[in-house]
């Protein structure tokens, strides 16, 4: 299963769950994953972190997150 996704197909995550410019950190106390998003660094039209699920994205890029 990869990160973000659950049982079933559905990602929590959005987009941002099969993305290769996201960044996925593990929250410290096992609480839920912070998404980073990689284009924020260089272009500011994207959030650093955006609000989960993420349904529209025109950066999106199919592939693995970054870990």
């Amino acid at each position: 299963m990869s990160p973000g996704r659950l049982s079933g197909g559905f990602a929590p995550a959005g987009l941002c769950a099969n993305c290769r410019h996201a960044h996925v950190t593990p929250h410290p106390r096992g609480g839920m994953d912070y998404w980073r998003c990689g284009r924020a660094g260089t272009d500011p039209a994207y959030p650093k972190y955006p609000r989960l699920p993420v349904l529209q994205c025109k950066g999106h890029e199919p592939g693995e997150p970054a870990k």
